[in-house]
């Protein structure tokens, strides 16, 4: 078997854990799932699951990595208790299944990359999203970005996932930041504004049943929670680092970054006179939108450059991450060469993504399984394991790294055992509810 590798730099898993965590979810979803969740009242629930829920989630998963130092199928034997494998089985292969379609989004960016420099989408944009988001185009797309994502894990981890977050993640926060002060010239730049950031009371209150596990769904897609990535990436991480800190530093950079996303696309789509409703979501929602703003407005074709240039990065940064996941579990099961794992689960991943390249409306149904079933029984299951399982040795763990921060343990500890169990039951009965019981369940609606 071959020798373990290891993260070079603090810095370097820090800001490999946040190019996880900066990527479609962020500049795709979050912008989309707010508009169709009530605006700004979706902002503040998410922020504050992200805060209650997201981050002791993740403080978990990084417990689990770095007190075991293998991959996250392994580490619950490796912690005593070889019957809880199947919930790092379980991670694992919710990762596997989201990877597939999210390569077919990430072979729309390239192609939306490539249409702004021509300015091929200006004409109708709709129509551009049309021709290259399914078919044969769409499925070579999808093979050009997944070629991508397997050549750079193929390195390694201080040579390829390393080497490339250290210049992604940088590039994407400036980029957003750029965006973000070009928009405040256009002309729907204030309604953009207030509809994202000033939430309205009574909004909050009566729909906060249906908007609040629709935020904690958010929350873990974004923060990369419930596909074993934390648990992969923390396992290369020192004894010593303050997990704490690295967590805090991996949160807030992601939200700032989910923030700046939403501080572009909303004044993008007032300027242009688009109508900010439930209906505004989808699967094309980010790229028919912002595609017809940057039709509209001076030098579109440059920020459209930069704006998809930025999402390319997010995409690619995230997408290695969940390889990553599945290479690691094959590498130290097998000790199969590095090259050959990731090419090898490149071509599963790219069979199994088939069927969203070919039609929007299965992607959208790998979509809705993922975000309403896999990923809250997954993190579920990792939350009691570590809050009910595992208990004070977690704390034992956590606390490692982290003095002076006074009785963060016992608190992280009894929050992950009520607030973050009772939130994602809510979350994962919501999600079950809409896949399997209603009328037009979304199940079945593909078939």
């Amino acid at each position: 078997m071959s020798e373990r590798e290891t993260w070079a730099t603090r810095v370097g898993f820090i800001l490999a854990a946040i190019g996880s965590a900066v990527g479609l979810g962020n500049l795709w979803q979050f912008p989309f799932k707010t508009a169709t969740n009530g605006g700004a009242a979706f902002v503040v629930f998410y922020l504050a699951a992200v805060v209650l829920v997201g981050f002791p989630a993740m403080l978990a998963e990084f417990v689990v990595g770095r007190r075991t130092n293998v991959n996250a199928v392994d580490a619950f034997g490796e912690l005593g208790h070889r019957q809880w494998r199947v919930v790092g089985g379980l991670a694992v292969f919710t990762g596997f299944w989201i990877l597939s379609y999210y390569n077919v989004v990430g072979g729309w960016v390239i192609r939306y990359v490539v249409g702004s420099v021509t300015g091929a989408y200006f004409a109708d944009p709709g129509g551009y999203f049309g021709a290259v988001s399914s078919g044969p185009g769409a499925v070579l797309a999808q093979a050009a970005f997944l070629a991508i994502v397997v050549g750079i894990v193929a390195l390694g981890i201080e040579d390829g996932i390393e080497k490339a977050t250290k210049v992604m993640v940088p590039s994407i926060v400036v980029l957003m930041v750029a965006l973000a002060a070009w928009v405040t010239t256009l002309p729907g730049a204030a309604k953009g504004y207030a509809f994202f950031l000033s939430p309205n009371v009574d909004t909050m209150v009566a729909n906060a049943g249906s908007i609040i596990p629709f935020a904690v769904g958010q929350a873990f897609f974004t923060l990369s929670l419930g596909m074993a990535i934390m648990i992969t990436y923390s396992s290369y991480v020192g004894s010593d680092d303050n997990l704490v800190f690295d967590g805090g530093t991996v949160v807030v950079t992601n939200t700032l970054v989910g923030v700046l996303a939403g501080l572009v696309v909303f004044p993008i789509l007032l300027t242009i006179g688009a109508e900010v409703t439930s209906e505004t979501g989808g699967a094309g929602a980010l790229f028919v939108a912002t595609a017809a703003g940057f039709g509209s407005v001076p030098f579109g074709r440059v920020f459209g450059v930069v704006f998809f240039g930025v999402v390319l990065i997010a995409a690619l940064s995230s997408a290695i991450s969940l390889l990553e996941v599945t290479v690691s579990y094959a590498n130290d099961n097998f000790g199969i060469p590095r090259p050959y794992l990731a090419t090898a689960t490149g071509v599963g991943l790219f069979v199994l993504g088939l069927p969203s390249a070919w039609d929007t409306a299965w992607l959208t149904w790998f979509d809705r399984v993922a975000y309403q079933v896999f990923l809250p029984l997954s993190v579920l299951a990792l939350v009691l394991f570590v809050g009910w399982v595992v208990g004070h040795d977690a704390v034992d763990e956590l606390t490692r790294g982290t003095e002076g921060l006074g009785p963060v343990g016992p608190v992280w500890l009894w929050t992950l055992r009520l607030v973050v169990v009772v939130a994602i039951l809510g979350t994962l009965g919501l999600g079950i509810n809409e896949m399997f019981l209603v009328e037009n369940a979304d199940f079945f609606q593909p078939f």
